[in-house]
């Protein structure tokens, strides 16, 4: 495989499966570093499989995958932890922990893989509490942050260790579209003043394509669509269409039985 030294993932000729089943069939993209990719798609579609094949959770059937310059899989289990310590993932349940409060909930990653001193850790936890408009929120507890603040700290402790690639697994559900808004901004105004390249799974089509550069739409076991938010608003393609038109019928398919029979073709 030949890879790209301004991309920071590469996926080439890569098939995914979960036992039996191929969820992902052959496909190929990249992430140009500095970006923000939006990856689209019909729920079930494969969108969360894409993203396990990047951490290196499942590992290809076929085809090669590159992260950060690594091949995957790994050698070792070691290698594996330490190429995971240069991504942030920020996930639609928040995980935040209940017996912690907001700033500890931040400084966890820092003092769970580092040996920095306390002084810096309390300096880069407090820097990206107010980089995400909760500066002042340190010492309230995980009971009293609404679902938007939540979000917040949870993207505030993803990015204290200023990974390289960031990604983010449906990170606007559940809420409101004034905080969806201001999600949306962080993730981008983040991503370019941390130099960092991010990928986003969403089903908040409209929002995310406000400050995507590129968009993915996974269907159908495949790629179906690459290319930018403009070049999909002008794409007349019948699938394109239909997803983003919302139109019951068309090429994709929601029948599990049809599907299912796909999948084992």
């Amino acid at each position: 495989m030949t890879i790209s030294d301004d991309a920071a993932v590469q996926f080439s000729g890569v098939t995914l499966r979960r036992g039996a089943r191929t969820i992902l069939s052959d496909i190929s993209f990249r992430l140009p570093r500095g970006s923000v990719t939006a990856v689209l798609g019909p729920s079930g579609a494969g969108k969360s499989t894409l993203l396990y094949g990047v951490v290196g959770e499942l590992v290809q059937a076929s085809g090669d995958i590159d992260v950060l310059g690594h091949a995957l899989p790994r050698p070792r289990v070691r290698d594996l932890f330490t190429l995971r310590r240069q991504m942030g993932v920020m996930l639609q349940g928040n995980g935040l922990l209940s017996d912690l409060d907001v700033f500890e909930n931040v400084a966890l990653p820092l003092r769970t893989h580092t040996d920095l001193p306390e002084e810096l850790i309390r300096e880069l936890v407090q820097m990206k509490l107010a980089a995400v408009g909760l500066g002042e929120a340190g010492a309230l507890e995980t009971n009293e942050l609404s679902g938007g603040m939540a979000r917040r700290v949870a993207l505030a402790r993803a990015v204290v260790s200023d990974p390289p690639l960031m990604l983010y697994d449906e990170p606007l559900t559940g809420l409101d579209p004034i905080a969806c808004g201001v999600i949306v901004n962080l993730i981008r105004r983040l991503n370019d003043a941390l130099g960092m390249t991010s990928l986003v799974i969403t089903h908040n089509v409209r929002e995310v394509l406000e400050i995507a550069d590129q968009v993915l739409i996974v269907a159908n076991r495949g790629i179906v669509f690459a290319g930018t938010p403009a070049e999909l608003d002008g794409s007349a393609d019948p699938l394109v269409r239909q997803f983003m038109d919302g139109g019951p019928d068309g090429p994709i398919g929601f029948d599990y039985r049809a599907t299912k029979a796909v999948a084992h073709a």
